[in-house]
């Protein structure tokens, strides 16, 4: 991956001065509120997630420090906006709830926010507006993308296999003869010198997966390429594949291939943007209907005998 350039970074911090300053986050009375934006988001979490939500979940949600979310927490509490209690299924972790009159801010909040954003919009013409809508989807996009962490994990390791069997379900729906999980990878064939497995983590939350294994000498399977439905359409299958092929590399491995039901479509279309090239069969597998391979260097030297 290319390193990022001073100018990328210069521009990224711009943008990101003018913006906060512009929608008012600087000020300790968020949209005219008696509290900062770090309250008034905390409280909006909280009173969208229904019943309740753990702290736990909102610190890895919301990327806080231990320690800052307590001192909110028995802010808002001591302020009547919420209401803390004991998980009914884990004594460990504690879940809050917002009272009415934290829901009653909320509202208000909402109300506010909507004003301010209207009023920011309103000196655009609707095709700039449109514009403007569009270029917001695709940073949110790819910030997401660029907060995405893709990590080698053990092949034993619970996120693998969480991982596996909701690519295992997700394929038993699509394919028309449905998906045996006996078809997977087992962790001995992906672990340690057979092999290896990445999974991509989103704010702590396995989002997708992805495999490579050894066929023979310095040649390798990428086998699993899946990400959760809520990550799609993000680059992130791109993102797990560049991995599984550096990791491929690394390993001394000069070919890799891989294949695919014929109803993955949208798979078959990244592996040929990607560089693969579709080969005769290479193994004799149920679900295959295309076969596909990706060169990643040249031969290396015979051994010395």
């Amino acid at each position: 991956m290319e390193p990022v350039s001073t100018d990328d970074v210069t521009a990224f911090r711009r943008f990101n001065r003018y913006f906060t300053r512009r929608i008012g986050v600087l000020n300790d009375h968020y949209l005219g509120q008696d509290r900062p934006l770090g309250e008034a988001r905390l409280l909006f979490e909280i009173a969208g997630s229904g019943s309740g939500v753990s702290l736990r979940d909102l610190r890895g949600r919301l990327g806080l420090d231990a320690g800052y979310l307590s001192r909110m927490v028995k802010t808002l509490q001591a302020q009547g906006m919420i209401r803390l209690s004991v998980h009914p299924q884990d004594s460990r972790l504690r879940t809050v709830e917002p009272t009415a009159a934290g829901r009653a801010e909320v509202e208000e909040q909402n109300r506010r926010a909507g004003a301010l954003a209207s009023g920011l919009l309103q000196g655009l013409t609707a095709e700039q507006r449109r514009e403007l809508t569009e270029a917001m989807a695709t940073a949110q996009r790819l910030l997401r993308l660029a907060g995405i962490a893709v990590e080698r994990v053990d092949g034993h390791a619970p996120d693998a296999r969480a991982c596996l069997d909701a690519y295992a379900a997700d394929l038993d729906a699509r394919f028309p003869e449905g998906f045996d999980k006996s078809d997977l990878v087992g962790p001995h064939e992906v672990s340690g010198d057979a092999g290896a497995f990445f999974v991509a983590y989103e704010e702590g939350r396995p989002v997708g997966c992805g495999a490579l294994r050894r066929l023979e000498p310095g040649v390798g399977e990428i086998k699993h390429v899946w990400v959760h439905p809520e990550a799609r359409r993000l680059g992130l299958a791109r993102r797990l594949l560049d991995a599984l092929e550096a990791e491929a590399a690394a390993r001394g491995l000069i070919v890799v291939r891989l294949d695919t039901h014929a109803v993955l479509t949208e798979a078959q279309a990244m592996y040929e943007a990607c560089g693969y090239t579709e080969i005769p069969a290479y193994t004799d597998h149920v679900y295959a209907a295309h076969w596909f391979e990706k060169r990643l260097g040249a031969p290396a030297a015979d051994p010395p005998v």
